[in-house]
């Protein structure tokens, strides 16, 4: 993989508090490589470390998006869920910010099957199909159209198993990291002090939202 120049600064970083670990009480001694310091009662990561790593997870994206990649973004924590949203749809990547569905990725069919029946009911309301039906049977297809554009809006367009998988916090969406260990997805992810580390690609040791 060819090595890039970002534009990574630490002194940007540390303006945004990319450096503020979690409580010095609550922590994962596996991620003691990745602390420089304690300020009072919080742990500080290395910025150096996580800059590298950081450039290292760009050129991965990089070299991915090239030759046509897929990628899934993922962040369910309010605070994350807008900016999930917004580079996604700047990057045209699928995204989950709500609620993670079990099973999403590892039962695949299954949800296959829901996003082809959340096409066609898209589909059957753009063309004005629901309104022509009797109002209690619209209203329950419309409530279903609901459910359906909340937990799978972002996932859409998918078609299959995504080539790459960017998690915003670890801790967060463990159970849905937990699927893309099992299939062997290749994920980046944002993790702080607190987290329990799996089989993650590449990691960033970073402040979470």
């Amino acid at each position: 993989m060819t090595r890039r120049y970002w534009n990574i600064h630490l002194e940007e970083m540390m303006e945004s508090g990319v450096h503020f670990g979690h409580g010095t009480k609550k922590w994962n001694p596996r991620m003691a490589p990745y602390i420089s310091a304690k300020r009072k009662v919080i742990h500080i990561t290395n910025l150096t470390r996580t800059a590298r790593f950081l450039s290292e997870a760009c050129d991965l994206v990089f070299d991915a998006a090239s030759r046509g990649k897929t990628f899934l973004m993922v962040g369910t924590k309010k605070k994350a869920a807008y900016l999930v949203v917004s580079a996604a749809i700047r990057a045209r990547c699928h995204y989950v910010t709500k609620k993670w569905i079990g099973g999403m990725l590892t039962n695949w069919p299954t949800t296959e099957t829901r996003l082809h029946k959340f096409r066609d009911l898209r589909a059957e309301q753009k063309m004005g199909k629901l309104n022509r039906l009797p109002k209690r049977d619209a209203a329950m297809l419309k409530r279903k159209l609901s459910i359906l554009q909340t937990y799978l809006g972002g996932i859409k367009y998918m078609t299959g198993l995504p080539d790459i998988v960017i998690i915003v916090d670890q801790q967060e969406e463990y159970m849905a990291l937990r699927e893309y260990v099992i299939l062997g997805i290749p994920t980046i992810c944002l993790i702080d002090t607190v987290t329990r580390i799996l089989q993650i690609f590449r990691f960033q040791p970073t402040m979470t939202l």
